[in-house]
């Protein structure tokens, strides 16, 4: 029973095997010279402006909510799409219910504004 899990077991020693000779590897070859300009924070390949204590505009934060919503609603398709034959009808029927409410809830949010970026 046991001999099912050594190809696993192998391709897992071999993985780890090779992450920590690629990193071993790294460090021997590659001697490390701290330059002030390798110690600079780096932000978009431009310097950075100001502290780190700057605030954000709350569209950030709401562009950042109204993607996680609708992403988390749309991975609720995927069961439905593997079932769809045995839901039949209602499951169709109850899909497009679904689809109807979220489709509504965006048109709110883009006619708020709410994806603006200005």
């Amino acid at each position: 029973m046991l001999q099912e899990y050594i190809p696993l077991a192998m391709l897992i020693g071999l993985v780890v095997f090779t992450a920590v000779a690629i990193i071993g590897l790294s460090h021997i070859t590659l001697p490390e010279r701290a330059t002030p300009t390798k110690k600079t924070p780096y932000e978009s390949g431009m310097p950075p402006l100001g502290g780190t204590r700057g605030r954000f505009s709350v569209k950030f934060y709401l562009i950042a909510v109204l993607f996680i919503v609708f992403d988390i609603e749309t991975v609720f398709m995927i069961p439905w799409g593997v079932s769809f034959r045995q839901l039949g009808l209602f499951g169709l029927l109850e899909m497009l219910v679904f689809v109807v409410i979220l489709l509504v809830g965006f048109i709110y949010v883009w006619k708020r504004g709410a994806l603006e970026w200005n």
